[in-house]
């Protein structure tokens, strides 16, 4: 997939003024990576829901692993049954609960899909750009809640492994490597071989590239999530928690109200095509098709996916990231 041709119209100074901060929609800028922390402290912690099924004292979506014990209460209903204490319990003929506090610096990883169907845009922002947008503020809320936060960024050609590293190192270091990425992605389009498995092996390296306890972010548009990625996946899934976000665009979900006839150049690969309808109508049930395969696997991890829309600014968006 790609990037189809924008025409240069009137519509580009309105999409101007609705882009974000230091965005132009296609490249990517440090400026616009930064601001992503103004979103990330806009995203409030889950206060709502019980410590003991949080298994920690500070709020999370997503149940933390690596642990320090803290103390022992009573067993009060909705405590997770696997941290009762049996000395404690049978000692005073009370149920009682263990509760702990989650380790300062947890490791967060993000798995940033960077092939080249991401360089895709309809509306407002590549599908790139918006991944890129959601993986920094991401990684900017994990370094405000002192963790550490580290990546894995994957693309036909490359996967850069980036260790996680406390406050400013691993946000820096991230924003770097992602601005750099995209920008030789950007400038190798037409000429990039494309390797079908290459998610696959990226998946293998997340295996080796993350500690038990680790909390893991997909973020891709599910194109280059084949069936031999389940097993890799499932192996961290025992060790690590995971979420997924599913890039998307209005054009690949048939949102876009289009003329009963039309032709529309679409970047297909290494090749521009011409969809007319029929075209699109087969070319849309692909890309919807693809999309459904990438939430059913995750599915099948018991892992929850959200889409974000590169159609939109996140910052319109950020009920999905709460």
């Amino acid at each position: 997939m790609g990037m189809p041709q924008r025409s240069r119209t009137n519509t580009a100074n309105t999409l101007k003024d609705k882009l974000p901060l230091f965005s132009d929609g296609v490249h990517l800028t440090e400026k616009e990576l930064l601001a992503c922390q103004t979103l990330a402290y806009a995203l409030p912690e889950k206060r709502d829901r019980a410590k003991a099924n949080l298994a920690g004292h500070r709020a999370s979506a997503i149940k933390g692993r690596g642990m320090e014990f803290a103390e022992v209460r009573q067993y009060q209903n909705g405590d997770d049954v696997r941290t009762i204490d049996w000395r404690v319990t049978a000692r005073t003929g009370k149920t009682h609960t263990k509760l702990f506090v989650e380790e300062r610096e947890r490791p967060i990883l993000i798995l940033l899909d960077l092939s080249h169907s991401l360089y895709f845009g309809s509306s407002l922002l590549l599908q790139s750009v918006q991944a890129a947008h959601l993986a920094t503020t991401l990684a900017w809320s994990a370094i405000q809640h002192g963790d550490k936060i580290g990546a894995l960024i994957a693309t036909e050609q490359v996967h850069v492994e980036l260790k996680p590293r406390s406050r400013q190192q691993g946000i820096l270091q991230l924003i770097a490597s992602v601005k750099q990425i995209h920008h030789d992605q950007l400038s190798q389009l037409s000429t990039q071989k494309i390797d079908p498995e290459h998610m696959f092996h990226a998946c293998q390296r997340l295996r080796r590239l993350a500690k038990p306890g680790s909390l893991i972010w997909i973020i891709s548009d599910g194109s280059h999530f084949t069936p031999s990625c389940l097993a890799p996946l499932s192996d961290l899934k025992r060790h690590c928690d995971m979420g997924a976000f599913l890039i998307t665009d209005p054009l690949r979900q048939g949102k876009l109200t289009l003329p009963k006839q039309f032709q529309l150049p679409v970047i297909e690969g290494n090749k521009k095509i011409l969809l007319d309808r029929n075209g699109y109508d087969q070319w849309l049930s692909s890309q919807l098709s693809a999309q459904a395969d990438f939430t059913n696997m995750m599915e099948q991890l018991n892992v929850n996916t959200r889409s974000i829309d590169a159609g939109l600014r996140l910052n319109e968006q950020l009920g999905a990231l709460r």
